[in-house]
């Protein structure tokens, strides 16, 4: 298969990768210099140089915030039959993109990143395939995501964004409340410092990536029940309850079990 890559930084230098021996891929980028360590794949920097390839799949690998305007530039190039294709953590805008845009899509989310995840070994992370799209798109991703050993969950549109909001939205509030009030440690704990160490990873990211994240419609409910979480602690700590501080830790390791 023909296939075109979008962009050409961590994660589209992955698809890349992993794509590049069993299909003919090509990979765009405008800065010519992000291409430079492009391996086995062919490297675009012109929408022309698109319409001559005429790829299959185009998997747009651009960062969130760019992700539509990557799309709207790149469609007037490609084969009518091309099938289209995101991995984006944030769907906003996506589905009713998709529903004008003339093109048979396929939306999946890699619920994996370069901070946290080892890209050699994916055996414990996941992947989101939405529902709503092309069958032959969904196919190729599945085949793709259980190469990869990844476990595949299938949601909607409606159903991944409420499930970004629970599984994204919460930690990164309370790694941003935790890094909030911190300060210099001589001597960290061994807690601390993976504290420290996720803080520091989430902080890398693009803060674009990480306010849409935030601003996900379903995010303020989840921040509520961190409010009420603290709310309860802080209650139970101020009143020195042990009874309520061992029923309180109980409930929270039935939580996690």
């Amino acid at each position: 298969m023909k296939i075109l890559i979008l962009g050409a930084g961590k994660m589209g230098s992955f698809f890349c990768d992993i794509l590049s021996f069993d299909h003919e891929v090509a990979v765009y980028d405008p800065d010519a210099q992000r291409l430079r360590f492009t391996f086995n794949a062919l490297r675009f920097t012109s929408m022309e140089e698109i319409k001559e390839f005429e790829p299959q799949l185009v998997i747009n690998a651009s960062t969130v915030k760019y992700t539509l305007d990557a799309f709207r530039q790149v469609l007037p190039y490609l084969p009518k039959s091309a099938i289209i294709s995101d991995i984006a953590s944030v769907k906003t805008g996506l589905p009713e993109f998709y529903a004008s845009c003339g093109h048979p899509y396929v939306s999946t989310h890699p619920m994996f990143g370069p901070t946290f995840a080892s890209l050699s070994n994916l055996s414990n992370e996941n992947a989101i395939i939405i529902s709503e799209g092309d069958h032959l798109g969904k196919v190729f991703f599945r085949d793709l995501y259980n190469r990869l050993h990844l476990n595949i969950v299938e949601y909607t549109f409606k159903g991944h964004d409420e499930t970004i909001a629970y599984s994204l939205s919460i930690p990164f509030a309370a790694t941003l409340a935790f890094a909030g009030v911190m300060k210099h440690q001589e001597a960290p704990g061994t807690t601390f410092k993976r504290h420290m160490q996720i803080a520091r990873g989430l902080m890398s990211e693009d803060d674009y990536l990480v306010s849409e994240i935030l601003f996900n419609p379903n995010t303020p409910a989840q921040l509520e029940k961190i409010q009420q979480q603290l709310s309860e602690l802080q209650d139970i700590i101020a009143r020195h309850d042990s009874v309520a501080m061992k029923e309180y830790l109980a409930r929270v390791r039935d939580h996690i079990k």
